[in-house]
């Protein structure tokens, strides 16, 4: 019973920190944000914080793992049945910054790359990882509209939607999703018009 109760009080700090950094590096980003101020938010000692996260690095590593299925878009399956591969691309470009957060922040994994520049340190890693699954992601999407160059729209659409983040975080704008998504519309029409052009052939 001790066991357990040590188990869930662990598991319990872990949780309070994450939460912590996510709301500390989403407001304030990652190298204005402390040790100290994370242990402060979080409710925990910092031997306890480093119990848990070696380093920083670590925590930032953990902080990015926590989003990155939210962030990715979705493949095709049976939980959208209704949603035609055309509407899942447009989809990616519905994201709307929270309203409670001012400045507006963007992508958190572009403004990670920003902040650990180095491509050998573990959380940059991390974002290129990332980065290459979203597009091989609509890529998928693309392919399974029957677009004959899938890859090609994959990255023109994840160029597009990481240029709306960084414009967004730049202009403090909430709107740029919004003229992203008019501009990823004529992309996938002008590729799926292309598809039906060379199966009429």
């Amino acid at each position: 019973m001790d066991e357990l109760h040590s188990a869930r009080r662990r598991r319990g700090a872990r949780e309070r920190i994450l939460k912590a950094a996510t709301e500390l590096f989403t407001a304030q980003g990652i190298n204005a944000t402390g040790m100290e101020q994370l242990s402060t938010a979080a409710a925990v000692s910092k031997r306890t914080l480093y119990a848990h996260f070696s380093s920083k690095d670590d925590l930032v590593v953990a902080y990015l793992s926590t989003l990155r299925g939210g962030l990715l878009p979705a493949l095709p399956g049976s939980d959208q049945p209704s949603r035609s591969p055309r509407e899942q691309l447009l989809a990616v470009f519905d994201w709307k910054p929270p309203q409670s957060v001012a400045p507006v922040r963007g992508c958190p994994f572009l403004n990670v790359s920003v902040e650990v520049p180095d491509p050998g340190r573990p959380a940059h890693q991390l974002v290129a990882a990332h980065k290459r699954e979203f597009a091989r992601r609509l890529s998928e999407i693309a392919r399974q509209a029957g677009i004959a160059a899938p890859e090609v729209l994959g990255e023109q659409l994840a160029l597009l939607y990481d240029g709306a983040a960084a414009r967004g975080t730049v202009l403090n704008s909430r709107h740029t999703g919004a003229c992203a998504r008019s501009i990823a519309e004529s992309l996938i029409d002008a590729a799926l018009a292309g598809a039906d052009t060379t199966s009429e052939r």
